[in-house]
């Protein structure tokens, strides 16, 4: 399983962005693909994720609103639509992929793209 996050990039507070998670090699139908971020000095977040199966979606407090998390199945690839961007949005964003194993679920992740966002 391979993930490629990209469309980080640096912005002014307000503006926004699209982060894309390019997946491959999951032969699972019942996965979860999930966006996290981690700001220099602070915990990993959890921001959202979508189920593959029926498309089902989660936001974290702190994005809900902002972010709206997508997949084209077409292109294997799940998108981060990030509005209204602020400060506190600087980060790491790593994407992940939860796939169901034969005894436990097994996580696989992305290299990282980074959101910098000015005041």
């Amino acid at each position: 399983v391979q993930l490629q996050a990209s469309g980080g990039g640096l912005v002014q507070a307000g503006a926004s962005l699209r982060l894309a998670c390019a997946v491959s090699g999951i032969t699972k139908d019942y996965y979860l693909i999930g966006w996290y971020r981690q700001a220099a000095g602070k915990e990993q977040e959890g921001v959202s994720c979508i189920s593959a199966s029926d498309g089902s979606t989660y936001y974290a407090d702190t994005v809900e609103g902002r972010f709206t998390i997508s997949g084209d199945n077409t292109k294997n690839t799940v998108y981060l639509q990030m509005n209204s961007l602020k400060p506190e949005d600087t980060a790491v964003y790593y994407c992940n992929a939860h796939v169901p194993g034969p005894r436990a679920t097994m996580h696989y992740w992305g290299r990282g793209t980074l959101v910098t966002v000015s005041s």
